[in-house]
């Protein structure tokens, strides 16, 4: 042990410690052993396309149950409303406000789930091979979404059967989140950080968007299929998961890229200084070496603690980090709560969209399914503005405030576009193409964008920012928790707005449903407040400074 110019205690450890090189990559680097290819580009672009491509298939699984549930195969109150027939036999012959309402649990039972295993997920994921952990839930989650259309083969009609089903494929699904966003950060340092994250969860929206076509080619004729083949689909991805995913830099002797206000260094237990780079180490470690991005991560450095949060401290970077200290983290709090109720009006719409196109519209299982994508692709194109935004201001606060303020006027124009103003017309079940239906479409857009950009901001590059706060300096580990407890928190909501919309829009009234969606903006909006007063308030000190 030596001292160094700033009073830390350093140590010489021997080379780094690799991970596991899975079996894939082995075999592949013996074929591009005498490639002049750059090696880590290659790296950083499979863990890209590899952690996209699992959600993609995470959320394509997710999909089937909100357009197979408006079938009239599983539910039908056409012929009469006080006795509708349902595929369920605990629903069957019920009116049709308690018939919604009973179909809402599958829905209720995979969120609350969903949420109550995301917890421990994100404590499990900081303590196990995040490959293996991935690999391991897409398994699952495959086989769950199979046992669910397996119903319809096997002619089963219990509601306790699809609700256990949902229960046990919740807690698979929750593996996703806090594995490959725990990944992307051991890969991508922090430039740019809102841009690539807006980019990378558009996988959120295509997942949505291919598991609605997937299951609504399937619909009319074979429901089963609507699931067993989203379900082949996740559990292949998760071998190639399991072949090919790359977890740590480190595993392939990659030095990681800079996180939190350090760069970081081969899973090692200290930071390695040998006589020749201590210089450039310990450069590193003074307040210019730790000065702040000029990205979003001026947001989560700056924005919400005080000034005298100056000491910064070497320690041991294995150490995972606890419930109660991830709480702690400045943020974690207000963006959690937040994304309860921006994640209550997107699963609202992701769960209920083509049943209220259905009921509203008198389309086709299929053709709703077909209308209801066009949320999705807003979806993606508002997660790639709202990160631009992010990176440009470093106020992701206000970002996620400014598009929630506009998402309240344009959702009361949908709903009333679609009631009053023109309503779109069909015949036998399928849209006529008139002027409305494309005004439909070009509102669906705007609406995706403005409801799931503050969701897309707060689930990437707000966790991950979060996950790698300077105060976690004592924590190399820490992502996984924090994004857990963000995405659960939000998960919860999620459980109680499909509920809700179930409930309110028992006896066809969707008014309500749309009144509980912008209420719950308001509060989204709310919970904001006091971050966007300390980016307000440091954009103008750092505008008028001299």
């Amino acid at each position: 042990m030596r001292p160094n110019t700033l009073g830390l205690q350093m140590k010489e450890l021997p080379g780094p410690i690799f991970e596991e090189v899975p079996v894939g990559v082995t075999f592949l680097k013996k074929i591009l052993s005498k490639s002049k290819s750059n090696k880590e580009v290659l790296y950083r672009l499979s863990v890209l396309f590899l952690t996209f491509l699992a959600y993609v298939a995470y959320h394509a699984s997710r999909k089937p149950i909100s357009i197979v549930k408006n079938s009239k195969d599983f539910l039908d109150c056409s012929s009469d409303k006080n006795q509708c027939h349902s595929w369920i036999s605990e629903i069957d012959g019920k009116p049709e406000d308690e018939a919604r309402t009973l179909l809402g649990l599958l829905d209720t039972t995979y969120l609350v789930s969903y949420a109550f295993f995301m917890f421990i997920s994100g404590f499990i994921a900081e303590r196990v091979d995040l490959r293996v952990f991935l690999a391991f839930g897409m398994m699952g989650s495959g086989l769950f979404t199979f046992l669910f259309g397996f119903a319809y083969f096997a002619g089963i009609h219990s509601i306790w059967y699809l609700i256990i089903i949902q229960v046990i494929g919740g807690m698979f699904q929750t593996t996703g989140w806090p594995g490959v966003v725990t990944v992307m950060a051991n890969w991508f340092g922090k430039g740019k950080r809102g841009l690539i994250m807006g980019i990378w969860n558009s996988h959120t929206s295509i997942g949505n968007i291919l598991g609605a076509l997937l299951a609504g080619a399937f619909v009319n004729e074979n429901w089963g299929l609507s699931f067993a083949i989203p379900g082949l689909l996740i559990s292949l991805v998760g071998i190639l998961i399991y072949l090919f995913l790359i977890t740590e830099p480190s595993a392939v002797g990659i030095t990681a890229p800079k996180q939190g206000n350090r760069p970081l260094t081969p899973s090692s237990s200290a930071i390695q200084v040998s006589p020749e780079n201590s210089t450039k180490h310990l450069d590193a470690l003074t307040p210019v070496g730790l000065s702040k991005s000029t990205s979003s991560s001026r947001l989560i450095d700056s924005a919400y603690e005080s000034d005298s949060d100056n000491v910064y401290m070497l320690q041991k970077e294995g150490k995972a980090i606890g419930f109660v200290d991830a709480l702690k983290i400045p943020g974690v709090v207000e963006f959690s709560l937040c994304l309860f109720f921006a994640k209550l009006v997107s699963y609202t719409f992701l769960f209920w969209l083509p049943n209220y196109i259905s009921s509203t519209s008198g389309f086709d299982a299929k053709s709703s399914a077909t209308l209801s994508t066009f949320f999705d692709v807003g979806g993606i194109i508002g997660g790639v503005i709202a990160g631009v935004i992010s990176d440009k201001s470093g106020m992701s606060a206000t970002t996620c405030a400014g598009m929630l303020i506009a998402a309240i006027p344009t959702m009361f124009l949908y709903q009333v576009l679609q009631g009053f103003w023109c309503p779109m017309a069909q015949v036998g079940g399928l849209p006529i193409l008139n002027d409305c239906y494309f005004l439909n479409v070009v509102f669906l857009v705007f609406t995706g964008l403005l409801v799931n950009g503050p969701y897309a901001l707060i689930t990437t590059a707000v966790s991950a920012e979060l996950g790698t706060h300077k105060s976690l300096q004592n924590s190399g580990k820490a992502l996984a928790t924090v994004t857990a407890i963000i995405d659960g928190t939000g998960s919860i909501g999620a459980a109680v707005g499909p509920f809700m919309a179930g409930w309110l829009a028992g006896d066809g009234n969707w008014d309500t449903v749309f009144t509980m969606l912008m209420v719950a903006d308001v509060f989204a909006l709310l919970l904001l407040a006091r971050l966007m007063k300390h980016e307000v308030r440091r954009c103008w000190r750092r505008r008028f400074s001299f």
